[in-house]
């Protein structure tokens, strides 16, 4: 059943769908099996701080952008602390760490451009002792993201080899990200599980993929996972026609996905070659949130390493398509609902403030 709160709205109907990991629903054939792609949801006209003139302002102090400005309020939120602060002391933070998760909202352009400010920070920091960890790279396809990093492909050419354009449609939205990571010698790590794979275990189950799909997947896979079930079913409640044995089946799909990116990750920073390695990663923020998802996987594999984890606000900057809103139902997530959690949804926030 959908949680009681408060009387619903369109606009919270928006706001879930903006948040729900649409990858996941893609996983068993409501839309095609590429993640929040393109041209199922679209970016409005207002993308908040997100230009390269308004970049230049980010380590500006939160009371340097006026209430009166044509631009929305824009600032970094430590939100163990609840206080604002600059980018640079974001950043300077993060390079401490071994892992920074960075989630997103897949086609927003103001995440990407955070994501390349943090990624270029973080190369004058740690030099090439760094890799790009992506789960939007299926981990089988690591050889051909090998000759990317060798410099034997350029981004063009990885993106050809691997088929990106059906597998990821947004994919020309990571180009900065790897073009920078070529040029500064920084290995590019593919994450996530074949989609096919997952694909069946979110339309069948698990129990619906054969010897060789199991043999992909690590070995152990942490199945018990109450608070992000239920996390999971309060977002996913947002869609029509759902039910326990899909949700169960959806659920079954996320752990497979986070697992896989887990443990590829994981395995990179424990060969002896990587012991001195750091890792930016770059996932959906379904993945990340609340330390949940493959952040609480990876603490599990390598518990002596430190992380971060860091989002963004979406701030009404998606649109729903028509497909989405035949597909949506109102419902409304209270505080109350959500603070079974008991812990915070980030390390750190970016925020930017919703135009009128």
């Amino acid at each position: 059943m959908p949680p009681q709160g408060p009387a619903n709205s369109r606009g919270t109907m928006q706001k879930l769908l903006q948040i729900v990991p649409f990858s996941i629903i893609s996983a068993f054939g409501t839309f095609a099996a590429t993640p929040m792609v393109a041209n199922e949801i679209r970016q409005s006209d207002h993308t908040g701080m997100d230009s390269a003139e308004s970049l230049s302002t980010a380590d500006e102090s939160p009371e340097a952008h006026s209430h009166n400005s044509s631009e929305p309020v824009s600032f970094w939120l430590d939100l163990y602390r609840g206080e604002p602060l600059r980018f640079s002391e974001v950043t300077e933070d993060l390079s401490q760490v071994d892992i920074v998760y960075v989630g997103e909202t897949h086609t927003l352009d103001r995440h990407h451009n955070w994501q390349l400010r943090i990624f270029e920070d973080l190369i004058q920091s740690n030099g090439q002792n760094l890799v790009l960890a992506l789960e939007q790279i299926e981990n089988f396809q690591q050889p051909d993201v090998d000759r990317f990093n060798s410099g034997e492909l350029d981004f063009d050419g990885l993106a050809e080899e691997i088929d990106w354009s059906t597998r990821w449609r947004n994919y020309e939205d990571y180009r900065p990200l790897l073009e920078m990571a070529q040029s500064n010698g920084i290995p590019v790590l593919a994450l996530n599980g074949r989609a096919e794979t997952i694909r069946t275990i979110g339309r069948k189950g698990i129990e619906a993929i054969g010897p060789d799909e199991r043999e992909e997947l690590p070995s152990e896979i942490q199945w018990d996972d109450p608070d992000y079930q239920q996390l999971l079913n309060l977002l996913m409640m947002v869609h029509a026609h759902m039910d326990e044995s899909l949700l169960n089946r959806i659920f079954a799909a996320q752990v497979v996905r986070d697992e896989v990116m887990a443990d590829t990750l994981s395995r990179f920073l424990s060969d002896p070659a990587h012991q001195e390695f750091s890792a930016l990663v770059v996932a959906g923020s379904g993945h990340i949130q609340y330390g949940l998802g493959m952040v609480q996987r990876v603490r599990n594999r390598l518990p002596d390493r430190t992380d971060r984890f860091v989002l963004m606000t979406v701030s009404d900057e998606l649109v729903l398509s028509p497909e989405q809103e035949a597909i949506a139902r109102e419902i409304s997530i209270t505080h109350e609902d959500l603070r079974y959690l008991n812990r915070p949804k980030a390390d750190y926030l970016q925020v930017s403030e919703p135009r009128e």
